[in-house]
């Protein structure tokens, strides 16, 4: 075995080239044996394994900066980095990060979680390099999927100008931005990453670039070889409009040529694009068949394929299959997404109404953007968005919808704490800002039936700007449906009052059945609709002779228990005890749900506790 003797890149760059493909099939195999068992991240990380040696192979990211963008493809630079004990550990609580995390190694160079933001990230970390005048390379690894966002072209573009010595890596392993066209392209491509051909290239720009004569000939014969290069590679072109140089397109699971392409990208010195070709799911043949499904997978049998537990029916599935209900009944419905048709519950939608169904891909703020304009001409677009990434449309929320009143529906999927995939995918802000931005309508749905009716209500009933959030997985003990009045007392009590909405009403009443057995009655509230607060329903439902406790999973400023606690001050009804329960101000880490409940207090138990404490301090 070579992987178990590997515990830093030092090694990988020490084994003999003969090694490297052994290497390379048991980093496959520990991929599969370990995200089989915790779930994870598997296909894009079974496409990078020979560049991801490459890489360490060629640079050092001890010192070297290599950003990733996303991150989904980072197990195996975990793995080579000092980090392959830990994989037990995968996405849990307390474990080890399924994104790269610099508080781990010295070897992340940046966190990651959310798409396209890299070469911006890397032309920062290039600029301070250049400034502080110290010497080390900086890199950015990015998905073809991640140039679908414009936050990719806004770097490129400046990076291309800036000049600074910068390698981005364009792992293309499902869009083709450069197709291969034919057998003289291959050729080329294969002849441009041979390290003959780079000594070449460097002799001819020192030959011909340094004195006046001579460079009119080198411009003469540039001219010559870039039309020639535009017919046979026009994808190149983009990058090198922008200032880059273009290397390839090669193939990115020849790793021979992967370290000549990225040694001779490195002596550049200057801002390269390396195009590399890879396949999702590379040695895995479940994966490669499907790599959607082995995208995110949860623990599964590497001899069949199959999930050790089948997912169960879920808000996202209920989403979808009312969207479908309401798109039947009136043709004005249409759904847009964000590069997540499966995770937002949208492939039916999309088969049975293609015409009405749009994936705008990574670029949330156009997505918003568009169904502005969908709105304002009439139709009924619905959004269907992770909370997490919809925080990248704020302005447009702002400016696109709020400004003119307009009937966009936001489905605001994986609201509140999601689970494995920790800091950066928790929906702890939406409730926060769409609560606040003037016009919009802020339901919560706590059941099945709940969502459906919302939708439905936000669809068909409602005016301006709507929003729709749930949880990520399914419903819990509360199954009913109060979605007609804005405010429900779910249980009556006369000691102390418990306030919540969404999926955390279930812990609300888990508590009050905890407590009712040490003698306190507690009465529960359920907020349907958190954004705008009725006052007067409000001023009705809360006695200020009990103290009142509010749970969210969000974060504490500018949660609805500050705004409730307001509303309640400024008509002389405040509690006589307020206990906010909430993140604080700090980010969830990696768990599942129900860890970082307790971990934060947030469960039935953490509820019970507050409500004693106040109990015994007179409350």
């Amino acid at each position: 075995m070579i992987l178990e003797h590997i515990q830093s890149p030092a090694d990988v760059k020490e084994l003999p080239a003969a090694q490297l493909p052994q290497l390379c099939q048991e980093l496959r195999a520990f991929l599969l044996r370990n995200v089989s068992q915790t779930g994870g991240h598997l296909a894009s990380n079974l496409g990078a394994v020979e560049l991801t040696v490459a890489i360490h192979r060629v640079f050092d990211t001890a010192s070297d900066r290599l950003v990733f963008d996303v991150g989904h493809q980072c197990y195996v630079h975990k793995a080579l980095t000092g980090r392959q004990e830990l994989f037990s550990t995968l996405r849990k609580f307390e474990g080890l990060s399924g994104f790269p995390k610099p508080h781990e190694s010295v070897h992340d160079a940046f966190i990651a979680g959310h798409a396209s933001n890299s070469v911006s990230v890397a032309l920062g970390m290039a600029r301070a390099r250049t400034l502080q005048g110290k010497d080390y390379n900086v890199l950015a690894l990015i998905g073809d999927g991640a140039l679908t966002g414009g936050l990719a072209y806004e770097g490129l573009n400046n990076a291309g100008a800036s000049g600074e010595p910068l390698v981005v890596i364009l792992n293309d392993n499902g869009m083709s931005i450069a197709p291969n066209v034919g057998a003289i392209t291959s050729h080329l491509s294969r002849l441009r990453s041979k390290p003959a051909y780079y000594h070449f290239k460097k002799w001819y720009r020192g030959l011909f670039g340094k004195r006046p004569a001579r460079n009119v000939l080198y411009r003469f014969n540039h001219r010559i070889k870039t039309t020639l290069k535009k017919a046979f590679f026009p994808g190149s072109t983009l990058f090198e409009d922008m200032g880059f140089t273009y290397l390839g397109p090669i193939d990115g699971h020849d790793l021979p040529r992967l370290c000549d392409m990225l040694q001779w990208a490195r002596e550049l010195n200057s801002p390269v694009v390396v195009h590399v070709h890879t396949v999702k799911g590379r040695g895995f043949s479940f994966a490669e068949k499907d790599p959607g499904k082995f995208h995110g997978v949860g623990p599964f049998d590497p001899e069949t394929g199959l999930l050790k537990k089948e997912p169960a029916e879920n808000f996202s599935d209920q989403m979808g299959k009312t969207l479908i209900s309401c798109a039947a009944e009136d043709p004005r419905v249409c759904a847009v997404t964000a590069a997540m048709t499966d995770g937002t519950g949208l492939s039916a939608f999309a088969k049975s109404f293609p015409e009405r169904f749009f994936d705008v891909a990574i670029a949330e703020g156009h997505g918003v953007s568009m169904a502005a304009g969908l709105a304002a001409q009439g139709m009924l677009p619905v959004f269907a968005v992770y909370s997490t990434f919809l925080q990248r449309g704020y302005d447009q929320l702002i400016h696109d919808v709020s400004l003119e009143r307009l009937h966009v529906v936001l489905a605001v999927d994986r609201a509140g704490l999601v689970g494995a995939d920790g800091e950066t995918h928790h929906g702890c802000f939406d409730a926060l800002y769409l609560s606040e931005i003037p016009g919009f309508t802020v339901l919560c749905p706590s059941s099945f039936a709940e969502l459906r009716s919302m939708l439905r209500q936000a669809l068909f009933q409602a005016e301006g700007p709507v929003a729709v959030r749930y949880p990520r997985g399914g419903e819990g003990v509360f199954q009913g449906d109060t979605s007609s009045r804005s405010l429900v007392c779910q249980r009556e009590g006369g000691d102390v009052t418990l306030l919540g909405y969404g999926i955390l009403i279930n812990q609300l009443l888990e508590a009050a059945e905890l407590l009712e057995r040490e003698g306190i009655q507690a009465e529960v509230l359920k907020l349907n609709q958190i954004s705008p607060l009725d006052g007067t329903t409000l001023e009705a439902a809360v006695s200020p002779e009990k103290p009142l406790l509010v749970l969210e999973d969000c974060f504490g400023a500018g949660c609805v228990g500050q705004r409730v606690a307001a509303i309640l001050a400024e008509r002389g009804r405040t509690p006589c005890r307020l206990i906010l329960k909430n993140l604080g101000k700090t980010f969830a880490p990696e768990g599942s749900v129900a860890e970082l409940n307790r971990r934060f207090g947030l469960d039935a138990a953490g509820v019970a506790e507050a409500v004693r404490e106040a109990v015994k301090h007179g409350k």
